[in-house]
């Protein structure tokens, strides 16, 4: 870990770790800035030990400002300045509440993404691979709704083996919009579940800076491609995710679904970095390299 003495008036500023894509987490603590350099002032955490951190922006593509923070607007304007991302977000991921552009920088990405989107032949085979991405091959099938039904039936049998796996009633997959709590506790759970995971993605695609509206699958939706990457995890993490906390909730009726979902969540996706492997799945399907921009 670096040290620099000196330069903010402390004997030791250390420097929070930065992941290979430009991502930097903070939480607990206050984002300033100081003769040009940002700051962050620390509490204990289970991210960052409590001490005053030098942020070295300029290798940092996107902030991940988590719960218990603040930032200043001096700070706001130095990352303006250098075009940095910022980010509010919960713990672990699990929840995205903005993620402004403060500056300009490369449209490499977006350019590349748009030009997929927009041939109809290179939109499928985009789709094509996403489909391939779950069923460990690519599918002889060219009809994206045969596509969708192939995957749906899948997903039918994988809801079925996880509760079973788990030892949980279950009478399929149900959801009102209108009455979200109305659904039975592993309903509930993966609706819950979900969410977190769609706010990995939007992460994800926010720090790679992708087309949100442009999906490949998902079409109406402002967030389309952000759906379009969580569903990816779908089998392998979301399910797997919400059964395991439906199973606690259904044998204690005082647990708080939605809180103890949202904790194992972000357990998991420091654990197994998920949005790491989010934004590699982005680059991948959009055929861009980290000569794009800095994630």
């Amino acid at each position: 870990m670096s040290l620099l003495v000196g330069r903010l008036g402390l004997a030791a500023a250390r420097i929070p770790q930065v992941d290979r894509h430009g991502l930097i987490w903070l939480e607990r603590g206050g984002l300033t800035a100081e003769d040009g350099t940002l700051r962050f002032r620390a509490a204990a955490s289970e991210a960052l030990e409590s001490g005053d951190y030098a942020v070295p922006y300029q290798g940092v593509s996107m902030i991940l400002l988590g719960p218990g923070s603040t930032v200043s607007h001096d700070a706001l304007r130095l990352l303006a300045r250098h075009g940095t991302l910022l980010a509010a977000v919960g713990e672990g991921g699990v929840k995205i509440y903005t993620a402004p552009p403060l500056g300009p920088g490369s449209s490499a990405v977006a350019r590349a993404h748009a030009r997929l989107w927009a041939d109809e032949k290179a939109r499928l085979d985009v789709a094509r691979r996403m489909y391939a991405f779950r069923f460990g091959r690519i599918l002889p099938h060219k009809d994206i709704e045969v596509l969708r039904g192939i995957e749906g039936a899948r997903m039918k049998e994988t809801y079925r083996i996880a509760a079973e796996q788990h030892g949980i009633p279950w009478q399929g997959r149900r959801y009102n919009r209108q009455n979200p709590v109305g659904a039975d506790i592993p309903n509930q759970a993966i609706n819950h579940a979900a969410t977190f995971v769609e706010s990995a993605a939007e992460i994800a695609v926010t720090a790679v800076g992708a087309l949100a509206p442009l999906g490949f699958i998902h079409e109406d939706s402002s967030n389309a491609f952000t759906l379009d990457i969580a569903d990816l995890y779908r089998a392998e993490l979301t399910v797997p995710l919400a059964f395991s906390v439906a199973k606690r909730a259904l044998a204690d009726p005082e647990l708080l679904l939605e809180r103890a979902l949202r904790k194992e969540a972000a357990q998991q996706f420091r654990k197994q970095q998920v949005i790491a492997g989010m934004i590699d799945r982005v680059k991948e399907l959009l055929h861009v390299n980290d000569s794009s921009r800095n994630t």
